[in-house]
């Protein structure tokens, strides 16, 4: 009972910190805008400047919700394949996923120096970036998942992600060597990452993709407590493992497909929220993990993005570079201090 208390405790704790950091992360930029126009603005009223309420609604507000998905999204990702399978190494990018959409986008971007006028046309389609970056992660996916089904050992569909990935970037060299150094900026630029490029339209295509993946995590939080003891274990509790692993694989490569089209490859969030979770809340079960991952993701992820907004200043750093920055050293001191990972 006392240990449920403490995980109630923490969950409000996480919840209120997720909204408080969302709040903050709307008020500022280059125009910083006090947190109690904020709350009329989202309640129907209007601001003290009418140009307030067309940032909030049209440009912050949307960007603090992708921030928030994205990083509950990568990091449920990342526990997911960190348990499926036993690696702490393992993120949501593992399985080729990402590389995939960052060769579509290549070729969308860097095709025409290669194969000519074929794809100059979509530089003026606004769904062009994601849609290429889908399609890239899609051809992934269904390999992976044939791989997936011909293998018994899940150590070899990771080993096989790894391949796609060193395959994609190779191909990737390949169009960039022929690019003319526009586009490889272009190309640069996008891999970056970024939340602030979202419509409400799109956002909303994000959130149904959202929903439909955790309605399949809640189904699969009994085998993924089984995979922790290995998929002998689960066979054992008449788990059908390679329907369950399949679901898992689909769900992460949904997550981390449509985070990667819209808003670039983020880094650090789906490899490390995971491990700090876990030394936070001190336990292996999912039922628990998976909400927590989720919300210190959303926190994370948005702490980033404040630090990136340079206030007061027009820039915006790069996200990933922020991540990383952050992130990493936060990671080495939680282990090296606490010395134990609950896997």
């Amino acid at each position: 009972m006392d240990k449920q208390n403490s995980y109630t405790k923490q969950f409000i704790f996480l919840g209120i910190t997720l909204i408080s950091m969302g709040l903050f992360n709307i008020s500022i930029g280059s125009v910083d805008i006090p947190i109690p126009e904020i709350f009329k603005t989202l309640l129907g009223q209007k601001p003290l400047k009418s140009s307030w309420e067309t940032i909030i609604l049209n440009y912050r507000l949307p960007k603090t919700i992708t921030a928030i998905l994205v990083g509950s999204g990568l990091s449920v990702s990342g526990l997911l394949m960190q348990t499926l399978f036993r690696n702490p190494l393992a993120g949501p990018f593992v399985l080729g996923i990402s590389s995939g959409a960052s060769l579509g986008v290549a070729v969308f971007l860097l095709g025409t120096g290669l194969l000519g006028g074929i794809f100059s046309f979509s530089a003026f389609l606004n769904w062009g970036l994601p849609f290429a970056s889908s399609a890239g992660a899609f051809l992934v996916l269904l390999a992976v998942i044939i791989a997936a089904n011909k293998v018994r050992n899940t150590m070899s569909i990771l080993i096989i992600g790894l391949m796609f990935g060193s395959l994609a970037s190779a191909l990737i060299s390949i169009l960039s060597y022929f690019s003319e150094a526009e586009q490889i900026k272009q190309f640069v630029f996008w891999g970056f990452g970024s939340l602030g490029n979202l419509t409400w339209n799109e956002i909303l295509i994000f959130f149904g993709v959202f929903v439909i993946s955790a309605v399949g995590i809640f189904f699969s939080i009994k085998p993924l407590n089984s995979f922790l003891l290995g998929e002998n274990y689960a066979k054992s509790l008449g788990i059908n493992t390679k329907k369950s692993r399949n679901i898992i694989l689909i769900i992460t490569s949904l997550l981390t497909g449509v985070i990667t089209a819209f808003c670039g490859p983020i880094a650090f969030i789906g490899l490390a929220v995971p491990h700090i979770t876990k030394l936070i809340f001190k336990t292996s079960n999912h039922k628990i993990l998976i909400p927590a991952v989720s919300l210190l993701g959303g926190i994370i992820l948005l702490i980033c993005d404040s630090i990136a907004q340079l206030p007061n200043s027009e820039f915006t750093l790069p996200i990933n570079a922020i991540t990383s920055l952050f992130g990493a050293p936060v990671v080495i001191w939680l282990l090296v201090r606490k010395k134990k990972i609950y896997v």
